[in-house]
């Protein structure tokens, strides 16, 4: 899978998720400091947001000091679903229920074991269309609309 990954610094974490991400045979695309680039939070979440929203990348992976700023920024990208998650079970739910495909993490909050197992509820929860969901995320793309319409 192609993986968007960026965050505003390089820091242990966004190590950890990177060698993560490589172990699981992902093919990762580097944006602002993990790339070697000097960027802030909002150009670094609309990179990653514009790769998936645009088919250059499957998924995307962001962080901040927060988590909350990138994925502000990130779900303005119409197309984009950015879920901040702090634990494996937000994170199942986000992909089970909202179809999210842009996990976004606080550098601040979030230590290696817990973004571990954030990433694993992640790849292992599929998104299965049901009625319910599918009619939430279609308001979902009717606002998108709207507001790209208007």
């Amino acid at each position: 899978m192609r993986i968007a990954v960026g965050s505003d610094e390089r820091t242990a974490l966004t190590e950890a998720l990177i060698d993560n991400l490589r172990r699981r045979g992902h093919e990762l695309l580097l944006v602002g400091p993990l790339a070697g680039e000097q960027a802030l939070w909002p150009h670094v979440a609309r990179r990653v947001a514009e790769a998936v929203a645009g088919d250059e990348a499957d998924e995307g992976l962001l962080c901040c000091w927060t988590g909350t700023g990138v994925s502000i920024a990130a779900n303005k990208v119409p197309g984009v679903r950015a879920a901040l998650c702090d634990d494996a079970e937000t994170a199942r739910g986000a992909r089970l229920w909202n179809d999210a495909n842009v996990l976004c993490l606080s550098l601040r909050r979030t230590s290696i074991p817990i973004a571990e197992e954030i990433l694993e509820a992640w790849f292992d929860t599929a998104y299965k269309p049901n009625a319910e969901d599918e009619a939430c995320l279609a308001e979902v793309r009717a606002i998108e609309e709207a507001y790209r319409s208007a």
